[in-house]
């Protein structure tokens, strides 16, 4: 088998475990349990909270100690157990607790995969910039087929999903331990000094401004992520309330066409090299933000039956660009700026500034201010409302990283990967 065959899937296994419940957990959660928005807003930010510290440590112990695939495949499995669980949970407090150690096991991998693929990709002498988006479109289909496989088999409302992910978790974790080794790159840990020993040499990254300024925009889209992961499908299931639309094909299978948003993100992902090279990590994160305006906009004036289904479709369609251009490009930006050293840390970095410290401000606030100003008295939701004020906070976004990211762009640079590390390894 094939180095590339190996990573694809490896990619396409890791998104499957979180399409099968990412989407639908809101359908599960509102329409089954009939938990309150407020306390969902707080199970989406298990991810977040996990994120703030489980990528970064779990990078720092790849750089130094333990092989990354390794490393990988233990937390897959541990993740696995836990999330078949889940179904066993009865009350909301106790879900939080399930699902943050869910979390705290699932979101380290989401970076350790990154770092997986990049090192055997650089070790085999391929340019990641060009390898690495062909690899990870699988990824994407692989969300999209757990996302098909829960909804025709009728799971979107049922616990039944989580022991789909459950059986994926396990098997990649199983899997990983056959993939190429990708032992510690961190030497001559006996002279180094104790903040290198505790792998927070990737922090000194946000010294330079333009990374700091980086880093914080990925935290604020890190936000707009998490809305529509959280929202997206319970806001077409709350269309089954209004007798004219219930037998719509959007309302009985709302996960097929929020599906149609990651089958997007795979034409956007093999055009990232194209587009980083001709215009560069500014302007292709700008790029991000516009279609994240989009996607909140569209939704707000779509509906289940024509002609508003094609708002939604619309909208799915740009969701394609508003994640990619963000996601992956902010990924490779990370890796050509850090020395292999830190790479995983890096990555973990990154991963806790959008996943982690973005899921906890998206997740928690919009939580809050939707149970506060846009759920009506009968506890229906203001999606008009809702989807409005979300796209005004990504304008916002967009405008002030006009303003204030300054990035320089250099298209040899990427072309040829050969960006000098804002830290190198000395």
């Amino acid at each position: 088998m094939s180095t590339k065959l190996r990573l694809i899937i490896l990619s396409f296994l890791q998104f499957f475990i979180w399409g099968s419940w990412l989407i639908t957990i809101g359908a599960y959660w509102f329409q089954t349990k009939q938990w309150s928005g407020g306390q969902f807003g707080a199970i989406f930010s298990t991810m977040g909270i996990a994120s703030i510290f489980m990528p970064s440590l779990m990078g720092i112990v790849a750089d130094k100690w333990v092989n990354a695939e390794k490393l990988y495949g233990i937390l897959h499995i541990l993740g696995g157990i836990v999330l078949f669980t889940v179904p066993l949970v009865a009350d909301p407090g106790t879900m939080f607790w399930v699902m943050l150690l869910n979390m705290i096991f699932y979101m380290p991998t989401l970076a350790l995969s990154i770092a997986v693929s990049y090192s055997v990709l650089k070790r085999e002498g391929f340019d990641v910039v060009k390898s690495y988006p062909p690899i990870r479109v699988w990824g994407t289909i692989g969300f999209v087929v757990a996302m098909w496989t829960v909804s025709l088999l009728g799971f979107e409302k049922s616990a039944s999903q989580f022991y789909i992910a459950s059986g994926a978790a396990i098997l990649l974790g199983f899997y990983s331990f056959t993939l190429p080794k990708c032992p510690p790159t961190a030497t001559n840990t006996s002279s180094q000094s104790l903040m290198e020993v505790l792998g927070l040499k990737s922090f000194a990254i946000l010294r330079d401004t333009k990374m700091l300024t980086f880093f914080l925009f990925a935290m604020l889209l890190g936000a707009a992520l998490q809305l529509t992961n959280a929202y997206g499908d319970t806001f077409l299931h709350d269309f089954d309330k209004v007798p004219a639309y219930q037998d719509t094909f959007a309302v009985k299978y709302p996960a097929i066409i929020m599906s149609i948003s990651q089958i997007s993100e795979t034409l956007f992902i093999l055009a990232i090299p194209f587009f980083l090279r001709r215009f560069g990590i500014k302007q292709v994160m700008l790029f991000s933000m516009i279609a994240w305006v989009l996607r909140f906009g569209l939704l707000a004036y779509g509906t289940p039956d024509n002609p508003g289904i094609w708002l939604i479709i619309l909208s799915c369609i740009v969701y394609g660009m508003a994640f990619d251009f963000f996601n992956i490009s902010g990924s490779l930006f990370v890796e050509t700026q850090t020395a292999p050293s830190i790479r995983a840390s890096a990555q973990g970095l990154f991963m806790m500034m959008t996943n982690g410290f973005g899921a906890v401000l998206g997740s928690l606030v919009s939580g809050v201010v939707i149970e506060q100003y846009f759920t009506n008295a009968d506890q229906s939701k203001d999606w008009h409302g809702i989807w409005l004020a979300f796209a005004g906070y990504a304008l916002a976004i967009a405008l002030l990283f006009v303003v204030l990211f300054r990035h320089k762009h250099d298209p040899e640079a990427v072309s040829e990967h050969h960006a000098e590390p804002l830290l190198s390894e000395a």
